[in-house]
């Protein structure tokens, strides 16, 4: 037998090993991004995909630090520009893939929720919970809002930080503040444990980009990934999870 017959057999019986693809993602995206990844197995048999969530600025310190990451979602722009500015990401690749909003959010069991921004410094509400503003994005949405109304440098003293959204979110639900900061997805996520008090007003929205990481050991799977998220398949169940359009 010569050696391309046994070069040919080898390929039969070998098994095929599956790509990994690593994808760190905002923790705002936590159900959106395991349905999609599932969704994208099940299309893509040959690929497997690894989820890691955390607030965004965590996740552009942990491919800074060089961790063995693909595909970068943040729940900002702010944080992608970082990225690409310190030479993380491969900028051919960055696409806006959805929007959020920011609401404020209480107890379930609230007397008289805040109806504004302005409600938030009134007697009623001692302890309000919003992420850290260094490292989660929508804590830099909340302050910006805070400051745009005045509100900041008097609210400082009740404000309760978190690493996260839904850390925050876990304070409003446990009763443990009386308002917070989170995106509309999150509380959605929560259907009973929160109660919506208002939307924030944010000129410009909440934008989420995607985009591959510089030196990718999966490059064509990393863009044939950020492909599905864009596609119609992909942003459906985005919508279903409470995302709007990018």
């Amino acid at each position: 037998m010569n050696k391309s017959w046994i070069l040919l057999l080898l390929l039969h019986v070998l098994p095929v090993s599956a790509a990994e693809l690593t994808v760190s993602a905002a923790s705002s995206l936590t159900e959106g991004f395991r349905e999609i990844a599932g969704a994208y197995a099940a299309r893509h048999p040959d690929a497997r995909v690894d989820l890691n969530f955390a607030a965004s600025g965590v996740l552009l310190q942990q491919v800074a630090r060089g961790a063995p990451v693909d595909v970068l979602a943040f729940a900002d722009q702010a944080t992608m520009d970082q990225a690409a500015r310190r030479g993380l990401v491969d900028p051919s690749t960055r696409q806006v893939f959805a929007s959020n909003a920011l609401w404020v959010v209480v107890p379930p069991r609230a007397a008289s929720p805040p109806a504004s921004l302005a409600a938030l410094a009134g007697p009623a509400v001692t302890r309000v919970t919003l992420g850290n503003p260094d490292s989660v994005p929508a804590g830099r949405y909340a302050r910006q809002a805070l400051q745009q109304a005045g509100l900041w440098p008097s609210l400082q003293p009740r404000l309760i930080l978190a690493q996260n959204v839904r850390q925050s979110l876990d304070y409003v639900a446990r009763g443990e503040v009386d308002a917070g900061f989170v995106y509309a997805t999150d509380a959605l996520a929560m259907p009973g444990r929160v109660r919506r008090a208002f939307e924030v007003p944010l000129p410009g929205g909440i934008h989420y980009p995607l985009a591959m990481v510089k030196g990718s050991r999966n490059a064509d799977e990393a863009r044939r990934f950020i492909a599905f998220v864009r596609s119609p398949a992909g942003q459906a169940i985005l919508r279903r999870h409470g995302f709007g359009s990018p």
